[in-house]
């Protein structure tokens, strides 16, 4: 959640930079999967164990899209190649973490192995 958070931040730091045209549409649909997928991993967070998984699976598909309108925005020079590849090594990092929370709820009994 605290990757998520920071993606965010930096995120914000990058909106008012964005032609004001593009800001309130294209620049506030990326700020809302943003709010959206903090919203989620919180809920996941606090979900009981059985509903865990479809949860985690929701951030990822939600994370899927927003990395997907910010490479549109990128494409269409709203945001510099520096500020994307800022933000995609952010939501890269969080895809990580979420597909390993993900593997994890899939394989409890790997959890706590020996070696």
């Amino acid at each position: 959640m605290q990757r998520v958070k920071e993606s965010y931040l930096a995120w914000m730091q990058i909106v008012p930079h964005i032609n004001k045209g593009a800001r309130y549409t294209i620049g506030a649909r990326i700020e809302n999967k943003f709010l959206d997928l903090l919203e989620l991993a919180h809920t996941a967070y606090f979900t009981e164990r059985e509903g865990k998984a479809e949860k985690v699976s929701e951030a990822i598909f939600l994370l899927d899209t927003l990395k997907f309108i910010i490479s549109v925005a990128w494409e269409g020079k709203l945001i510099s190649h520096k500020q994307f590849d800022e933000i995609a090594n952010k939501l890269d990092e969080v895809g990580k973490m979420l597909g390993g929370w993900r593997k994890s709820l899939d394989n409890p009994e790997k959890k706590n192995r020996t070696l």
